[in-house]
């Protein structure tokens, strides 16, 4: 069954344009992928089991549902986070959930993070060579602190659906942020005070 990825690839190969191997097919995959106003994200997540992991690797990209253990205490969260994964212990892991940004800044951190692909082929053996430390340090990538968190496995409600590198852009523009208790907009709007050092 082909789903969003299958579709704006194929559209995208026939316009010229190859998954991320230059800024200029980059930006045509986010701009088709921003002009979708909404996702069935469990149709999505469904449509192709191959995708589907029990286990995850770092500086891969993952989506999956998750209902938070401290989901009470939380101002907001994301149910259906977009996460590349840097730290990854027996019971939890650590990544960046690129949905805590606006379009904007998302490009601009995916666009400084693929100075840490492992390779050019933006194949399966790709990933981001990151940690929290060398984020940290380095102020290319300075949008990423409102990304990073913390998620246990008991409480990750589906297997992880693998993103190929390939759809990396266009995963980072559809709109499939889930989040609760406030707005994406008001989600936003806080990620950009943790950015400015005003909260």
């Amino acid at each position: 069954m082909a789903n969003v990825f299958d579709e704006l690839i194929t559209k995208g190969v026939r316009a010229g344009q190859l998954p991320a191997r230059t800024s200029e097919a980059r930006e045509w995959y986010r701009g088709a992928a921003g002009e979708f106003k909404r996702v069935n994200e469990r149709k999505l997540i469904s449509s192709d089991q191959t995708r589907l992991t029990s286990k995850i690797l770092p500086g891969s990209m993952y989506m999956y549902y998750y209902d938070p253990k401290w989901k009470e205490e939380l101002p907001f969260y994301d149910r259906f986070p977009l996460v590349f994964p840097f730290k990854v212990e027996s019971d939890r892991f650590w990544g960046l959930n690129m949905h805590y940004l606006p379009l904007p800044l998302r490009a601009r951190l995916m666009d400084a993070l693929y100075d840490l692909a492992n390779n050019s082929r933006y194949d399966e053996l790709t990933r981001l060579r990151m940690s929290y430390a060398l984020l940290d340090r380095s102020a290319k990538f300075k949008w990423f602190q409102p990304c990073v968190k913390q998620y246990l496995f008991s409480h990750v409600q589906t297997r992880f659906m693998y993103v190929y590198p390939s759809e990396w852009d266009i995963a980072l523009f559809l709109p499939t942020e889930r989040f609760v208790k406030a707005s994406k907009t008001q989600v936003w709007a806080d990620s950009k005070r943790i950015i400015n050092g005003t909260r």
